[in-house]
């Protein structure tokens, strides 16, 4: 028995009952009795299409836009962060009548370096996780839906870092400064080390920006990793310094003050972070199982429950590449690996179809917990993917926690993605609704969404698509008033 005939048995056995492609933005829907659907399911759908028609926006467009897009959550932790950082500086002003004393600037810096890191810990973002998500379905939905928004914490990330960025220049500025009115040796030792870090972090700021991020991602990928680790270093080399130019003042040791400073917790625990991450760097055996020239899918021994990605690579100094994984069972149902889906969508994944032999990739860091995972928080969903997309809904489908809905718009399911994955998105939805572009041309996206939802009476939508098509569903629905959940693209 096949992997995938597997994966088929081990989804019966949970069933209750139950991005690369376009999507047309046009407003007029093409319904046909082709595809992948069969004639009954076709019948039922037509009947039921014609008692549903969109609503308009619940406000106007200007309002809609500003609310659902310009100030999204990740914005607005980004925004908080860095308001909460503003009146730390505004307080040290006053407290220090106009000139904060560069060890308390230091450790806002430091602080804020370790909140940032703490959201790039694996362990640590899958317990926010655990914790948002944990609320029966007995608690309100306004609570659920807003809880559902804990996979925008990469808005932690980036506004304590860019504060932490921003503490450390004001804290440059103080040990020049510094030197100018006493030019010590020691003083200037830790002048050059703050312009090193300074350096760092805009070269880490610069190349995190999401235009530049988008256009040379592999690019950001070295500058962010390899910057950051000199930054590491160099915050080490400074804390020393600064303790060596704090101890000569005081005349206490150099161990005393540093045990002494809150900078040398916050970096210790930074340290910790990074470390802990890398020292998980693991090489394993994977299975290629070529399902056509434009996708694939890369079986692994280790075993995997659902709701996690791992991040791959062949070069781990270099790049790394982020999947959802898909639990593999044996013939009893049992989970005896893991799998991801892998389409064409650049030279790392085309070169992983081309090659079907067996090798070894790279693996990093522990699993972590994705988008779908947050489904755990509703009734019951409507579940929306456009091409290699459905890899990981299929987590969810196998975890089959929540029951919902699906439509799936990709070019020839079967043949691109192969039989298996087909019959698996309707063991958890039997009327899945499969959108063949090839046959049928491209969907009504948000209208053939509002239907499903409307059909199911599900409470939330989750889509996992290309960027275009994510912020279209996302929008059409949250501007309707209905919970609407996918991957952002600037974290």
């Amino acid at each position: 028995m096949s992997d995938l005939s597997h994966l088929e048995k081990g989804l019966e056995t949970r069933a209750s009952s139950s991005e690369e492609t376009r999507v047309s933005s046009s407003e007029t829907r093409t319904p046909s009795s082709e595809g992948s659907r069969d004639s009954s399911s076709d019948d039922l759908r037509l009947e039921k299409s014609q008692k549903v028609i969109l609503p308009k926006q619940k406000e106007s467009e200007l309002i809609a836009r500003l609310r659902y897009q310009y100030a999204s959550v990740y914005r607005k932790i980004f925004a908080g962060i860095f308001t909460i950082n503003l009146a730390i500086f505004i307080w040290l002003l006053v407290a220090y009548k106009g000139v904060p004393a560069s060890t308390a600037v230091g450790s806002a810096s430091s602080a804020n370096l370790m909140f940032c890191i703490l959201f790039r810990q694996e362990e640590f973002v899958n317990l926010v996780y655990e914790i948002c998500t944990c609320v029966p379905h007995s608690t309100p939905l306004w609570i659920r839906r807003r809880l559902a928004k804990v996979f925008h914490y990469g808005g932690c990330h980036s506004g304590a870092g860019t504060s932490a960025a921003v503490w450390y220049w004001l804290y440059t500025a103080l040990t020049i400064k510094e030197y100018v009115e006493e030019p010590r040796m020691d003083v200037l030792a830790n002048m050059i080390m703050s312009l090193v870090l300074v350096l760092m972090l805009i070269i880490i700021l610069v190349s995190a920006h999401p235009s530049i991020r988008r256009r040379f991602h592999d690019h950001f990928e070295a500058f962010h990793r390899f910057a950051g680790w000199v930054a590491l270093f160099s915050f080490w080399g400074h804390n020393g310094v600064a303790a060596s130019v704090v101890a000569t003042d005081t005349g206490r040791s150099v161990g005393y003050v540093l045990v002494r400073s809150p900078n040398f917790w916050f970096i210790c625990v930074t340290t910790s972070c990074t470390f802990l991450s890398w020292s998980r760097l693991r090489r394993r055996a994977v299975y290629p199982e070529r399902l056509s020239s434009h996708a694939t899918r890369l079986h692994f021994k280790s075993k995997m429950q659902p709701f996690y990605g791992v991040k791959l690579s062949d070069k781990p100094v270099a790049e790394w590449h982020a999947f959802a994984t898909i639990p593999d069972v044996d013939e009893n149902g049992k989970i005896n690996g893991f799998s991801v889906l892998v389409s064409n969508a650049g030279d790392w994944t085309e070169k992983q179809i081309n090659q079907p032999e067996q090798r070894k990739l790279w693996l990093r860091g522990a699993p972590l917990h994705g988008l779908l995972y947050t489904s755990r928080l509703f009734k019951k969903i409507v579940v929306v993917g456009t091409g290699s997309g459905i890899g990981p809904c299929l987590s969810l489908m196998f975890a089959n926690v929540t029951p919902g809905r699906v439509l799936w718009s990709t070019r020839n399911p079967e043949k691109t993605y192969g039989e298996g994955v087909v019959k698996a998105v309707k063991k958890y939805d039997p009327n899945a609704i499969i959108w063949d572009t090839t046959t049928k041309g491209y969907p009504d996206i948000v209208q053939e969404t509002y239907q499903l939802v409307r059909e199911a009476d599900a409470e939330a939508v989750f889509v996992i698509a290309n960027p275009k098509v994510t912020l279209k569903v996302v929008f059409g629905m949250q501007s309707r008033g209905i919970p609407a959940y996918g991957a952002i693209f600037d974290s």
